[in-house]
Parts: structure tokens; C-alpha cells; sequence
């Protein structure tokens, strides 16, 4: 008789999840029976007759949920990483039963007094600094999610959430179905001309899967569209790629347009409701940034320098199109191709041949090499470990010096069908740590899109991929890491705009001489990286950084503008986008990172919404941070030991802010970001 595996302790390694013993079937009745048993846990903490204390309320809290932790985590990341249509159907129903869960326990009335009691009383509690700040988030996240409100509007404040759980699942799923459903064929191939080896490779094998053979599909996952239009010779090839990513899911069955009205008028009720003048004033008042106003203040002073630097980057581009008389005006499905032809005529450099050097494989032995000079801990693969899918790796993480085990490591890189387009970290276990002293680990992954082997071919990385795996790695070291006491407070469970300060501050790594050495092989020879190679990566660092700076602050401040919104009907989306980009000064040539019907990040979840900003807020940290790096050596034991102390280990467990001063002797400023980025001498 088959047992849910949700509903005992797993048994497994590390406690790492039975994958191939979970069902379909298997979800929804964990569900329902974590939700029964966390509602009991919470019923014990309500009928305690005892004073309300840190222990009795806050660390009960903290300690309750396991089997809803356990089937809340798998199904999450399974859903976006190994997707299906059971899935899909199963998360119509999973999601909103969650979310009506979570607003029952944040509107109960009987567990807020115990909060509030301790709330009202902190000062004199004798609490140390990382229980203080327990008290004071736990108190802010019921307040915030309803728990001073009247019943009637409790129950108006339940309606908008399970509203926006059911239209965030549709965003997602017109996205994935939009992004799946569009292909461009190639049948000459001639058209092919410029594009790399690897990349011809891969739309032959992806034709092939499609019965056409002898014919190219290009799709526009990242590893598909991104050669075409950085490389492909063939404009009218870049135009279509082009205009089917930034037009993606605004029209048929997969129209995300509504979706997106229905989600800015539910999210303006609800922070009216809960006392806010708009979304982006509830959604920025809870992390370092504050308000809207001040994350819009830090854009200003990114967005101006970075428009600048497009206007120098397009005018290089327009006299190499000119002087191959090429007879065309840069547009934006030109960016990238002519961008890499300066590149190439400035620097000597092309980003095609540079990626022999890095395999998938080869650069994941470089961030493992990178954690173990810096941080003393050993990454060793568990092949007989349970995955949730064939091309998922798993590995033990150990203290290098003792064999202490620390967590568990899993990568899943290769782009499919049913896995949604980006990159991320996440969880399947949290750490914690018990009274006695004794540390329960995490089971942490990384998530990726690229470009799968073929069969002449390893998976090989542009330089931007190399990056977002040591940028996803350095969230995976934040989980990895983590020793603070709470749940709440390990890892990433930290203010959003201080969430990208370990991710990203581990990107320098990627480039850096002294570790491109040790990890930068060529694929067929095993041949080093060359010393000449690595100057011109130095050299072109920041090339095409007016580019990469102006269509992300735009993005963000795109986002901001959206959460200013307090919208009772339907706004035209696209033409308030234009809007946005015309005030802005938008260069033509360029767009939003993201344009609204496939920007997730905002309209797939709360987690970025008003947030987005906070890529380039923790870049001010980051930059400013790696300096410290530079001066010292950047595998310096003292300032390695330092940054894992006050930064990884601590996750939220003091305000952020003061971790950074604890790490870097002092606040940071923009210019860093700007040095970094080519924008500033």
C-alpha cells in the first residue's frame, strides 16, 4: 500500500525529499493533512493559559509546519522546474488553499494578542538583538497581512488574496504556454550564417524533436534567442526572434494584458484596505529601501549616466554598420549583433570562441573552487542521492578541514519545455538551529536555462551564463551557510533589497584572473585559458554596460510606476508602458528588460512587485563590497572570514544594513556601481 512520503520524516540522506516515491496523487492530501496538523500546532500555542513568552509563542511558531514546510516546497519548485498539466491542475487547487490557510493563521485573533503582548513588551523582555528582531518582523507580517483589520474587511482582505493567488497562476501559465508556443523555422541554411556551431547544433536537434528534420527551430528560451540576435547575420532572423519575445503572451488564449489589470486592481484595494496610499508605498515598507520615493532616488542617479553610455554605445555601432555598408539604422533587434561587432573591432575579442572555455561542467568546478578557497567547504557529488529529474546533480557539502556535514547542493541547468525561463535558488529544506546548540542543515538548489549538450557538443556558456551561475550559486551559499537560530531568519529570509547582496557579489569572482586559471579549460584540448584572452575579458568588461544598466533600471522603474497605480478600471498596458518609456527618455533602440505580459518577476508573484529595484540597490552593496575584496586580495582568509560571518551566516538575523557596516567599515555609495559598469571614471 503505497504511504505519502509528505506525512513521516523522510528517510532519505539527509532528509533530502523521496522524489520517486511522491505521486501526483500525493500533493493535495499532504496538503490538506499539513494544513490540519499546523492549525493543531497552532491551536496548542493559542490555548497556552501561560504568559505569552519568546519561547512559548514566537520560537513555538517558528518550530511548527513540518509537513506543510515538506509539500509546500517540493510541489513549489516542481511546478516551475518540472512542470506538467497534472501540475497545472493540481496548483489550481493548491495554491488558493494555501493562501486561504496563510490568512487564517496571520488573521488570527487569539495568536496576535500573544504576538502583540510581546510586541508591546520588547524592551523589557531581556531579549537578545536576533530575538528583538523576531518580535518586531513577526508583529509587522500580522499587521501587514490583516491582523488590526475589522472582521469584515479580514474577510474583504482573504477574497482579494485568493484573487490574486488564481490570476498570478494564470500569469504564469499563459507565460510558459506563450513562451513554448512560438518558433521560427529555418529551412535555408544559409540564414544561419554567423550563428555559433553549438547553437545550430542544438535548432537542428530541436527541429528534429519537432519532425522536421533538416530544417532549424529557434524558440525564445534564452539559449535559443540570444545567439540569433547577438550573432546571426541575418536580420530579418533577429526581427523575428525579436518581436516574438517582446510581443509574447499579448494576444489569443495566452493574453496576459487582463491578467495584469485584474492583478494592478487587486493589489490597489488591498493596500488601500490595509492603510496604504498604493502597492508600491505597502511593498516597500517593510525592507532598507523604505519608500518608493528612495529606490526611485537611486534609479535617477543610475538611469541618467547609463543613457548616456547608450548613446556612445549606438553611435559605435551605427559607423560599424555604416562602414560595412550594411544600409541600416541600429534597431533594437540590432543591439546585441552589432554591439558584439564593436566588441570584436575594439577588443579583438569574440564571445563565441570564449565559451569553448566554458562548459557547464568547467564552470561548475570553478564556484566550487571559488566556495572552497573562500568559505573552507567541499562540494561531493552524491549520485545516488534522489532528484526530481535525470539532469539534476546533487551534492554533499562538507567543512573542508573536519568533514562536518554542512548542507546539501543540487544543480538542474538545462533549459526544457517545462521549466520556466530564468534562473533561481531555492529550497527544499530550511536550516535552523535547536536550544541544545545542535543545527538542523538545508537542502538548497540552483535552478538554470541553458543551453543543453548536444551531441557533438558539451553544454557550453556565454559569458552572461557564467555569471548567472556564480550569481545563483551566491544565493545558494546564503542558504548553504546560514547559522541563524529561526526559520524566519536563515538564509534568504531576509529584506528583499539585502537578497541580492550574496548573489551578486560572488558574479566578480567569475571573471577574475586568479580564478579563470583554475577553472577556464577548452572543452576539446583541456588547454588553460590563455593569459592573452583573459586581458581582453578585462578590457571588455564593461563594454556594452550603457546597454545592460538602462534596460534594467528601466524595468525597475517601469515597476515602480506600476505600484504608484491605485487603477478602479482597465488602463491600456501597453500604452502605459510607452508612456513610462517616453518620460523616462527611453532610447529608441532599446526596450524594458522585461515588457509587462512576461514580466514575472512583478506580475508572476508579490515576491518582486515595487521590487525589482532591488537588483541594482544590492549592486551598490555588492560593488562597494568587492572593492573591499580587491584591495585585500580577493581570496584574502580575513576578509573571506568576515563577509561569511556578518553576511552569510547571519541571514536575517540583524538589520541588514548594520551586517553590511559590521562587513565593510562604513555605508556605501553609488559610485562603485558606476565605476563597476563603465559609467564613471
Amino acid at each position: 500500500m503505497h504511504e505519502n512520503p509528505f506525512l513521516a520524516e523522510y528517510s532519505t540522506p539527509y532528509e533530502i525529499p523521496p522524489f520517486e516515491e511522491i505521486s501526483y496523487d500525493d500533493y493535495l492530501p499532504a496538503l490538506e493533512e499539513g494544513i490540519s496538523r499546523h492549525n493543531a500546532e497552532i491551536k496548542a500555542i493559542t490555548d497556552n493559559d501561560s504568559t505569552p513568552t519568546f519561547d512559548n509563542t514566537i520560537l513555538a511558531l517558528d518550530r511548527t509546519g513540518d509537513v506543510l514546510d515538506r509539500v509546500v516546497l517540493v510541489f513549489a519548485a516542481l511546478e516551475e522546474s518540472n512542470s506538467s498539466p497534472e501540475m497545472m491542475e493540481i496548483a489550481e487547487k493548491f495554491y488558493p488553499a494555501y493562501q486561504a490557510h496563510a490568512d487564517e493563521m496571520m488573521m488570527n485573533d487569539k495568536l496576535f494578542e500573544r504576538v502583540k503582548y510581546l510586541y508591546d513588551r520588547r524592551d523589557s523582555l531581556g531579549l537578545a538583538s536576533d530575538q528583538l528582531l523576531a518580535v518586531e518582523k513577526m508583529y509587522k507580517d500580522f499587521t501587514r497581512n490583516g491582523a488590526l483589520l475589522s472582521p469584515a474587511d479580514k474577510e474583504t482582505l482573504k477574497g482579494i488574496n485568493a484573487e490574486l493567488a488564481d490570476l498570478y497562476l494564470q500569469f504564469n501559465r499563459n507565460l510558459l504556454n506563450a513562451t513554448n508556443s512560438f518558433a521560427v523555422t529555418v529551412d535555408n541554411e544559409a540564414d544561419l550564417a554567423g550563428l555559433p556551431a553549438s547553437t545550430v547544433a542544438v535548432a537542428a536537434e530541436e527541429a528534429a524533436k519537432r519532425g522536421l528534420e533538416g530544417k532549424w527551430v529557434f524558440t525564445l528560451h534564452a539559449p535559443s534567442r540570444l545567439p540569433v540576435l547577438q550573432f546571426a547575420e541575418n536580420r530579418d532572423l533577429r526581427r523575428r526572434i525579436y518581436e516574438g519575445y517582446t510581443t509574447q503572451a499579448t494576444e489569443g488564449d495566452n493574453n496576459n494584458l487582463p491578467v495584469i489589470n485584474k492583478i494592478l486592481q487587486a493589489r490597489a484595494k488591498k493596500a488601500g484596505l490595509l492603510g496604504f496610499k498604493d502597492f508600491g508605498s505597502y511593498m516597500t515598507d517593510n525592507v532598507m529601501a523604505g519608500s518608493v520615493e528612495a529606490a526611485e532616488g537611486l534609479l535617477r542617479q543610475i538611469w541618467t549616466p547609463a543613457v548616456a553610455k547608450v548613446k556612445e554605445e549606438v553611435a559605435e555601432m551605427q559607423a560599424v554598420a555604416d562602414a560595412e555598408g550594411a544600409g541600416v539604422t541600429i534597431a533594437p533587434y540590432d543591439y546585441y549583433y552589432y554591439a558584439e561587432k564593436v566588441r570584436q573591432k575594439k577588443y579583438d575579442f569574440d564571445e563565441s570562441q570564449v565559451s569553448a572555455y566554458f562548459a557547464v561542467d568547467s564552470v561548475r568546478q570553478g564556484i566550487f573552487g571559488m566556495a572552497e578557497r573562500l568559505y573552507g567547504i567541499k562540494f561531493t557529488e552524491m549520485p545516488d542521492a534522489p532528484k526530481y529529474y535525470d539532469e539534476v546533480k546533487v551534492y554533499d557539502v562538507t567543512d573542508a578541514a573536519t568533514g562536518e556535514h554542512i548542507a546539501v547542493f543540487m544543480t538542474d541547468y538545462f533549459t526544457r519545455s517545462s521549466k520556466r525561463q530564468g534562473a533561481w535558488m531555492s529550497e527544499f529544506k530550511g536550516s535552523w538551529t535547536e536550544p541544545d546548540g545542535t543545527s538542523s542543515r538545508p537542502v538548497i538548489f540552483n535552478v538554470g536555462n541553458f543551453t543543453p549538450p548536444s551531441a557533438e557538443l558539451p553544454s557550453l556558456l556565454t559569458l552572461d551564463e557564467v555569471e548567472t551561475m556564480f550569481h545563483e550559486f551566491g544565493h545558494g551559499l546564503h542558504g548553504m551557510l546560514s547559522r541563524a537560530r529561526y526559520k524566519m531568519q536563515a538564509g534568504t529570509n531576509v529584506d528583499r533589497d539585502f537578497v541580492e547582496l550574496p548573489s551578486q557579489i560572488h558574479e566578480h569572482w567569475a571573471m577574475e584572473p586568479e580564478l579563470l586559471r583554475t577553472y577556464a579549460h577548452h572543452y576539446k584540448t583541456g588547454e588553460v585559458i590563455p593569459d592573452e584572452l583573459i586581458a581582453k575579458l578585462q578590457a571588455a568588461a564593461t563594454h556594452n554596460q550603457g546597454f545592460a544598466t538602462a534596460e534594467l533600471a528601466g524595468a525597475a522603474l517601469l515597476d515602480l510606476q506600476y505600484g504608484k497605480l491605485n487603477p478602479e478600471a482597465d488602463i491600456d498596458v501597453l500604452a502605459f508602458e510607452k508612456q513610462v518609456a517616453d518620460e523616462l527618455g527611453m532610447p529608441a533602440e532599446l526596450t524594458f528588460r522585461y515588457r509587462s505580459p512576461y514580466f514575472k518577476h512583478i506580475f508572476g508573484s508579490d515576491g518582486y512587485a515595487s521590487g525589482y529595484y532591488t537588483y541594482l540597490w544590492a549592486e551598490v552593496l555588492d560593488t562597494d563590497g568587492f572593492e573591499l575584496f580587491k584591495e585585500k586580495g580577493i581570496f584574502d582568509p580575513e576578509t573571506a572570514k568576515s563577509f561569511k560571518t556578518n553576511i552569510l551566516e547571519m541571514g536575517g538575523s540583524a538589520d541588514p544594513m548594520e551586517l553590511y557596516v559590521r562587513f565593510r567599515g562604513h555605508e556605501p555609495g553609488v559610485e562603485a556601481l558606476l565605476r563597476n559598469r563603465g559609467l564613471a571614471d
